[in-house]
């Protein structure tokens, strides 16, 4: 077995815990056979309405397979929010964001330097929860696109696929790809018909979906990146396509280029 089939047999476990300095473990749950909210919510602390909110539920309805963010208890005890460093911030710009001091972030969090990291959360004390996708009756979200649990997932499984190896603001870059081409009118009006698109001459969009690669389950970065583009984040400025800078491709080699991520040219 290879470095890469390790790993996602490690991120294929039912259950992978996250450590925050100073706090109790959050979760991420991946449900069974037979479990419920119910169940759930009496294996790990946090009641049924805050699984249902962490995770934007509409329901109680869950299924076998599914992956739930199982928050941690004091975050609700405090009324904390949570925030997922992105590339470029600062303590001190997250604490003007949620009118918090920088030091009190870092004695919430546990934190003994201002040093933060992308992907990296944080708790803020003392704040409400800001920038989470609003869920309707129906199931769709609405963030930059509309969108569903299920369009959440794939893109996920296509970051993690395309761009495992990369760093977190090159996966951004990669589900930003993926919504711009929504927006742009040009390609099809929703996450799943970009994805699995097929051109006139029968070439697939994304290799991931050729080669079975988008069926991998998700990294824990995947699942943050894919949120933030769908929030609104974009490093590549409006890319509608990208490809790895080495490959000899005449027509993307082409089109003007937005920006240069790790292996990965971004183009329009």
């Amino acid at each position: 077995m290879n470095l890469r089939q390790l790993f996602f047999s490690g991120v294929a476990a039912a259950v992978l815990f996250l450590s925050f300095p100073g706090i109790s473990s959050a979760a991420i749950h991946t449900v069974n056979q037979g479990e419920t909210l119910y169940s759930i919510s009496q294996q790990y602390g946090p009641s049924v309405e805050n699984i249902m909110s962490s995770n934007n539920l509409s329901s109680d309805f869950i299924y076998p397979g599914e992956r739930l963010y199982i928050p941690d208890q004091n975050q609700w005890k405090t009324g904390a929010a949570t925030y997922y460093v992105l590339p470029g911030d600062t303590l001190y710009q997250i604490g003007l964001k949620f009118r918090v001091s920088y030091s009190q972030i870092m004695s919430y969090n546990g934190l003994s330097s201002e040093y933060i990291y992308a992907g990296q959360t944080l708790y803020i004390p003392g704040s409400q929860q800001t920038g989470a996708p609003q869920v309707s009756r129906s199931g769709l979200y609405e963030g930059k696109v509309s969108y569903t649990r299920s369009d959440f997932d794939l893109l996920a499984r296509l970051i993690t696929a395309e761009a495992d190896s990369e760093s977190y603001v090159t996966k951004v870059a990669v589900g930003a790809v993926v919504l711009n081409r929504i927006l742009s009118g040009c390609f099809p009006a929703n996450i799943p018909n970009v994805i699995y698109q097929v051109d006139e001459g029968g070439a697939y969009q994304f290799e991931p979906v050729l080669n079975g690669w988008i069926n991998v389950d998700p990294s824990y970065d995947s699942l943050l990146a894919a949120q933030d583009a769908l929030n609104g984040n974009d490093p590549t400025g409006g890319a509608l396509y990208f490809f790895e800078s080495w490959v000899p491709n005449s027509f993307l080699q082409a089109r003007p280029v937005s920006v240069e991520l790790d292996s990965f040219t971004f183009t329009y």
